[in-house]
């Protein structure tokens, strides 16, 4: 069972738009270089509905990565993904430019990551989300930690809780059993 503050369901219910890290979120952490220095990553098909379906959900979706990589770009197309921040420094900053680009309050905004690294905009969100493999200092200040593991399960696990949590998660299932 996964770990939920008291006040995670109403915050999932508040969230418009849903932010994913990539490295030990959407994919296990583990960083893989091909011959010619190439970063290669992989995506857990699960993960990739799930952030489909919340999409279609009306929740907006977008990564915020302090790396840089061409898989990301093309897994983010193929997902429709339409804010892509990657190879960002301060994703505080950028954190905030995308809520003043949006029009939409810090409460409306949910994240989801796995590092120290991401603690300033995981302390500024609404919804604040960790994977299970997060260090301890992450996990204590989030509203709700994932039980399935980074990369394979746990966007699925964030993006049906909050569609749970909106009401939408009936519907986007029903889209698929007939």
């Amino acid at each position: 069972m996964p770990s939920a503050g008291s006040d995670a369901l109403e915050r999932a219910r508040r969230v418009r738009v849903m932010l994913f890290d990539v490295d030990g979120v959407l994919t296990d952490g583990r960083l893989w270089y091909g011959p010619g220095g190439e970063a290669l990553k992989a995506f857990h098909a699960l993960d990739g509905h799930g952030i489909k379906m919340l999409g279609a959900s009306g929740v907006e979706v977008g990564i915020l990565s302090g790396r840089s990589s061409a898989a990301v770009a093309v897994r983010a197309a193929e997902l429709g993904i339409r804010h892509v921040f990657q190879g960002v420094e301060d994703k505080r900053l950028r954190f905030e430019a995308l809520l003043r680009d949006l029009a939409v309050a810090p409460e409306a905004v949910g994240y989801i990551a796995d590092d120290v690294v991401d603690l300033p905009v995981l302390l500024a969100c609404g919804f604040a989300c960790a994977v299970r493999e997060a260090p301890e200092a992450v996990r204590q200040r989030v509203h709700y930690v994932c039980t399935a593991p980074a990369g394979a399960g746990a966007a699925r696990e964030v993006c049906e809780y909050l569609m749970h949590a909106q009401g939408t998660l009936d519907r986007a299932m029903k889209a698929h059993i007939r």
